[in-house]
Order: C-alpha cells, then sequence, then structure tokens
C-alpha cells in the first residue's frame, strides 16, 4: 500500500512556499492594521510569485507525481508559470487602483489573490477528483470574495452574490457528474477512471453520458462558455477591474488547463502516450464540443456588438476567446498537438487581454466612466497608451504580426487537418464580426477629441510596466512565434500519458 511518508513532498515546493507566504502578508496586514494604503503587501506578493514561479520551473527539473493525486509535468509547469506571470501583472494594475479606493482593505486583497493562485496551481497539477475539486474551490471562494470586494457598491455586491449563487450551483454539477465515476470505477484517480472507463461505456452507456455531460456544464460554468455563460456579463462589470482582469486571465486559463487534463487522463481514456484508442468516448462526444465551441464563438461576439460599458464587451470578448481555446480541444485527435496549440493561445491571451485591462483600468478610474467615451482622444492625452491598447486590440481580434493572430491561425489549420472545416469557417467570420467592436474602441482613440475635463494622462508606474512587457511579448510572439513553440514541440506534455 502507497505510504504518505514515502511520497516525495518536495514536489509540492511552489505550492507550500505560496501558502506560507501568503499567511505571512496576511499576518503583516492584520499586524500593521487592516486599514490605509500598505503598497509594500503589493510588492511583497510580487516577490512572493516569483519566488513561486523559480520553485516551479526547478520542481519540473525532476518531475514525477505523489500517489498519481498531484502531478510535476511540462504541461503543469506551463500552465503555472502562465498563471504566476499573469498574477504578477494584475497585481501590478492593482497597485494604481487600490492607492485610488481607499475602503478596499488591501491586505485581505493582495492574500485573496495568493490563495486563488494556489487553488489555480493545484488545479492544474491534480490528477485525482478529489485534489481537483479542492484546488477549484479554493480558486472559486477566493474569486467570490474578491469580486464584492467593493462592498459599499451596489454593483459589485450584485456581482458577488450572482456568482457565488451560480458557481455553488456548477460545482454541485461537477461533483454529481464525479459521484457516477467514482461509483462505476471505486477511485477517485483519473488514471484508473481512464484505464477503465471505455469498458464501463459498453455496460453503462447512459451512465457516462450523464455524468460527462453534468461534469461539462459545471466546468462550462468556470470558463464561461455558452451555454453556461450568463453571469459573465454582470459579474465582470460589478467586481473591481483588477479583479475582473483576474478572472477573465487566471481562472479562465486555469479552468482550461483542469479540462484539459480531466478529459484527455480521465474521461476520454487516451492510451499509451496520448494515442487516441478506437472506443475512446472522444468518437462519442466531439460533435457535443465542437457544437459548444461554435456556440460560444457566434453569441459572445455577436452579443459584444451591442455593448457599450467596456467591461461587459471584454466579458463578451472572453466569452469568445473560449470558444476559440475550445475549439482544438474539439477538432484535434492528437493530444500533444492540442495541447501545445492551447498552450501558445493561452500565452497569447494572457499577455493581451491582461495589457488591455491594464489600460482599461487607468482610463477608467481617471474618468470616473466605464463607456466607450472614456477613451475618447486617448491618443493626444497618452499616446503610448492608445498605441499599446490598438496592438492589443487588432491582437484579440487576429490580425497579423500579434500573438493572437498566429494563435488563431494554428488554430484554424489544427480544425481544418481534423477535417472540420465548417468549425474553421465558423472561426474566421466570428474573427471579422469582432473586428467592427474592437475597432469602435480605436475610433475612440484616434477619432474623438477628449473630453474637456479630461487632462493629459498620468500614467503610474505599475501600469508602465505592465503594459511595455505585455505589449513586448504580444509582439514578439507575433513576429517570432517559433521562440516558445521549439521548445514546446520538446515536451512529452503529461507526465499521466507517458508512463
Amino acid at each position: 500500500m502507497y505510504s504518505a511518508f514515502n511520497a516525495d513532498w518536495s514536489l509540492m515546493t511552489p505550492e507550500i512556499v505560496l501558502a506560507a507566504l501568503a499567511l505571512v502578508i496576511f499576518t503583516l496586514d492584520f499586524m500593521t492594521g487592516i486599514k490605509g494604503k500598505k503598497p509594500f503587501l503589493g510588492r511583497l506578493s510580487i516577490i512572493t510569485l516569483i519566488i513561486t514561479a523559480v520553485l516551479v520551473f526547478l520542481t519540473n527539473r525532476t518531475g514525477g507525481s505523489i500517489a498519481d493525486v498531484f502531478v510535476v509535468d511540462p504541461f503543469s509547469m506551463v500552465f503555472k508559470l502562465i498563471i504566476l506571470f499573469s498574477v504578477i501583472i494584475v497585481i501590478a494594475i492593482s497597485l494604481y487602483y487600490l492607492d485610488k479606493h481607499e475602503d478596499i482593505y488591501q491586505g485581505e486583497f493582495y492574500s485573496l489573490l495568493l490563495f486563488a493562485t494556489l487553488g489555480a496551481m493545484l488545479m492544474v497539477s491534480s490528477a485525482d477528483l478529489i485534489t481537483l475539486f479542492i484546488g477549484l474551490e479554493l480558486l472559486s471562494i477566493s474569486s467570490y470574495c474578491l469580486a464584492g470586494f467593493k462592498k459599499h457598491n451596489r454593483k459589485s455586491t450584485e456581482s458577488a452574490i450572482k456568482y457565488i449563487v451560480l458557481g455553488g450551483t456548477a460545482s454541485a454539477f461537477i461533483l454529481y457528474g464525479m459521484s457516477f465515476l467514482y461509483g462505476l470505477t471505486g477511485s477517485t484517480s483519473l488514471v484508473v477512471i481512464g484505464q477503465n472507463i471505455n469498458t464501463l461505456f459498453v455496460d453503462f452507456p447512459v451512465i457516462i453520458s450523464v455524468s460527462f455531460l453534468f461534469m461539462l456544464v459545471g466546468f462550462g460554468f468556470k470558463i464561461s462558455i455558452v451555454p453556461f455563460h450568463m453571469w459573465a456579463p454582470d459579474v465582470y462589470e460589478g467586481s473591481p477591474t483588477p479583479v475582473t482582469a483576474f478572472l477573465t486571465a487566471v481562472s479562465k486559463i486555469a479552468g482550461f488547463a483542469l479540462v484539459l487534463r480531466l478529459f484527455y487522463v480521465g474521461i476520454f481514456g487516451f492510451g499509451e502516450r496520448g494515442s487516441l484508442l478506437p472506443d475512446s468516448l472522444y468518437h462519442e462526444f466531439f460533435i457535443v464540443l465542437a457544437i459548444i465551441a461554435a456556440l460560444t464563438m457566434i453569441i459572445g461576439n455577436l452579443i459584444a456588438l451591442t455593448q457599450q460599458n467596456v467591461k461587459r464587451l471584454m466579458a463578451y470578448s472572453g466569452i469568445a476567446q473560449a470558444g476559440y481555446l475550445f475549439v482544438p480541444i474539439a477538432a484535434t485527435l492528437a493530444p500533444y498537438f492540442s495541447m501545445t496549440i492551447i498552450a501558445f493561445y493561452s500565452i497569447a491571451y494572457v499577455v493581451m487581454v491582461l495589457g488591455a485591462f491594464a489600460i482599461i483600468t487607468l482610463v477608467t478610474e481617471d474618468t470616473g466612466r466605464e463607456d466607450f467615451s472614456s477613451f475618447s482622444g486617448l491618443y493626444k492625452r497618452s499616446p503610448f497608451m492608445a498605441i499599446a491598447m490598438t496592438v492589443f486590440l487588432v491582437s484579440l481580434a487576429g490580425l497579423p504580426l500579434t500573438a493572437g493572430f498566429v494563435g488563431k491561425a494554428w488554430i484554424f489549420f489544427g480544425a481544418v487537418t481534423a477535417d472540420m472545416t465548417w468549425l474553421a469557417v465558423i472561426m474566421i467570420v466570428t474573427s471579422v464580426i469582432s473586428f467592427y467592436y474592437y475597432f469602435g474602441i480605436m475610433k475612440q482613440m484616434f477619432m474623438r477629441d477628449p473630453n474637456p475635463n479630461d487632462a493629459d494622462l498620468k500614467v503610474p508606474v505599475g501600469i508602465t510596466v505592465a503594459v511595455s512587457i505585455t505589449l513586448g511579448i504580444t509582439i514578439i510572439l507575433g513576429v517570432m512565434p517559433n521562440l516558445i513553440v521549439d521548445n514546446f514541440s520538446h515536451f512529452n506534455w503529461m507526465y499521466m500519458l507517458t508512463r
């Protein structure tokens, strides 16, 4: 029998260090009084995340698993680094935002961000239904609190209530779906489930199908795909803007990483080195995934056309982007190829969306408005911010020489290669639709005069650094994508698929 005393707990060093330092930051906040400006806690949080990122990289050099429950492999390393980088940018944005909102308790805010990050890291390394759910709920509960952090603001309170009610319902769907798998296999291990699920499907097709659909509903809510997206616009609009950036980038990417491991190791039952078995459940359900991807791209982009609030627009844009990320899962029969595409587009997605949210935070806080008019004359007020925002928007739209274009191009060719040309055509059409609402913001920046009450924009250091880093990566990956992809090609992505 496996003994916990024989486990290599050093594999969890990054998570243990992150949890300990998050508690230290919470304690320092308590010792210095919960109110007041505490930018040093934000800087300490960034240092904590950098230390954790270094430990993630070092830990992956050995790799392995703890009883097939917690896995360290290239897959988990890449997505953990994406998550940690994203949270660093979110905190850089938060330094400016919290300075403008003294009613937000800063120590609690940073501590919750770190605990949410811990949950996301557990999610991407989980190879067991229990640890998977623990990580998911740690991220979710922290996110519920962050969404309602402006407790004296009606929209923020409303968004938190909607989020926790619908999020709790989604978690119930996930647990109910998991219970069927446990009942049939007698195990919560994704490896054991994957080894038996194809055989069990022959005898219990209805139960397996119901289990898959229940989990798809629950996880669909977490990553805001259609038709489980209804919470996102209201929650994104009501949450503090840095929290909206966190939900748009970190929560979504962690959710996708979790779904990838769950589907490829557990549900679809891939064979040795990720080969697709002839009787895999993938053949039964891939059309469901493809339809969801198509609906998500179509509805996300179409409803975005009607939005005037920039945070709601970014919510629907994020829904559409989730559809693009879902295409490789539905359209390819090669897990390694699928994960390489998703990993690259995940990096592209977080840099362009976080860069955009850094500028949105700056502009909306300066003008006190969240509609398109807040961007009026931005080029005259701050040329660099206007140009950077343009690059992020055209990257989200998928125009050439940007990271977004390269990512979408690979997804498109993957869909065509998998004989899903109809899905590739929907990608092109919806991307063209997105040009219209992205260009609406650009028109405000370059073709409108500033509001008479809007002076030259003073850009704080944190926002400048966040925008500069994300802008540089967006352009570099658009011009030289092989800097990352060449490294990905050497990965045996999942330890669980290469044993």
